[in-house]
């Protein structure tokens, strides 16, 4: 591995374990990418020789005999270990080598939210239980995965009447809950960590607060720490949502704009675009006032970010593991994009001797909203 850096490969139903050193020994390459817009997903590539009996122990885990094969990568860097991705084997790929004596063995999967979608539970009911203890009762099911529950309770606690209706699942547990964060403004995930064998099923709002990652520095001379970074400004994406609320009096529609910057999007940049697109919200009307303006926060929210950087890193020489759904500074580009972002994808690419990251940042404004970006 690369100096100071050392990775941890675990394998294993149910519970993994760290694999022997011959497997290591075959190990070409890794790459585990984290992203907001769906799971985490790895990809592990083998270089192994076509006697090799690891072809037949991982084919066989890809089969029906072991129906859950579960892996860990785990990278420490100057003795602190960073967990990139728990999860789950879906496809094996044997390809042939041009020598006649060896193959390449591809090895893919996702976190544990594909487990999440395996069985479908339509019709389980929830009496008198808002969405936040559906969310939590659901989540529970999956501790024997190492999996700890983080739900945060939404600004409005809805507790549906057993008499007027009682909420039942549709669909399996993933969908269940993403449709159930969706309703609120919400987002769901499971990030692996803090440590082995553990992870953390997070409902709650997009996190774009908190301490910063260290800066992403460049023409910095020494201190310039990123090997690329690129940034577009595309003010045509920002949208002003409105979202009309009948009074119940007079049946009369009461239109009210959504801005950009809400709770669920707080400003990252001074200066935010001007919305060229105006839109009503579909269906406002026939839900509750706060369900309503919830509607038009999500659609702001997913709106606003209308700047995006994208960039590559040498994870040696930043000195640390870029983390995605983190906050990070930038330094060196100028006054229109210094500033903190939001990290919204994280790609790790691991081979011997090498670890880079390819990364994508957003913000919601031009101009950094503090003086100076913590280093």
């Amino acid at each position: 591995m690369v100096k100071g850096v050392t990775m941890t490969l675990m394998i294993g139903p149910a519970v993994p374990i760290p694999v022997p050193q011959s497997v290591l020994d075959a190990l070409v390459s890794v790459e585990v990418t984290n992203s907001t817009t769906g799971p985490s997903v790895f990809q592990l590539t083998f270089n192994l020789s076509n006697n090799s009996p690891l072809q037949t122990i991982f084919l066989l885990s890809g089969g029906s005999p072991i129906p859950l094969i579960r892996v860990v990568i785990v990278a420490t860097i100057n003795g602190t270990p960073e967990v990139l991705i728990d999860g789950v084997m879906t496809n094996h790929q044997l390809t042939p080598g041009g020598d006649g004596g060896h193959s390449t063995l591809t090895v893919t999967g996702e976190d544990l939210t594909k487990v999440m979608g395996y069985i479908d539970f339509s019709g389980i009911p929830y009496p008198a239980m808002p969405r936040e203890a559906r969310v939590a009762i659901i989540l529970a099911k999956y501790a024997v995965f190492g999996v700890i529950p983080l739900v945060i309770p939404s600004i409005m606690i809805d507790i549906p009447l057993p008499t007027e209706r009682i909420p039942r699942q549709q669909g399996n547990d993933l969908a269940y809950v993403t449709q159930l964060a969706d309703d609120v403004g919400y987002v769901f995930y499971i990030e692996p960590g803090p440590v082995p064998g553990t992870s953390v099923a997070y409902w709650g709002p997009a996190i774009k607060v908190g301490i910063p990652q260290p800066a992403l520095n460049l023409n910095m001379d020494a201190h310039t720490n990123v090997q690329s970074l690129n940034f577009t400004y595309n003010s045509e994406k920002a949208e002003l949502p409105i979202v009309f609320i009948q009074n119940q009096q007079t049946k009369v529609p009461i239109p009210i704009p959504i801005p950009a910057i809400n709770p669920l999007n707080p400003p990252l940049g001074l200066i935010p675009p001007i919305p060229k697109i105006i839109e009503a919200i579909a269906g406002a009307a026939k839900v509750s006032p706060i369900e309503a303006v919830i509607m038009g926060l999500r659609k702001a929210a997913q709106s606003a970010d209308v700047v995006e950087g994208t960039g590559d890193l040498d994870v040696v020489r930043y000195g640390r593991i870029l983390k995605a759904r983190r906050l990070v500074g930038v330094r060196g580009v100028g006054m229109a994009f210094d500033g903190l972002y939001y990290v919204t994808s994280v790609k790790h690419s691991i081979k011997r001797g090498e670890y880079k990251q390819h990364f994508t940042l957003s913000r919601n404004g031009l101009i950094s909203t503090l003086p100076k970006v913590p280093a």
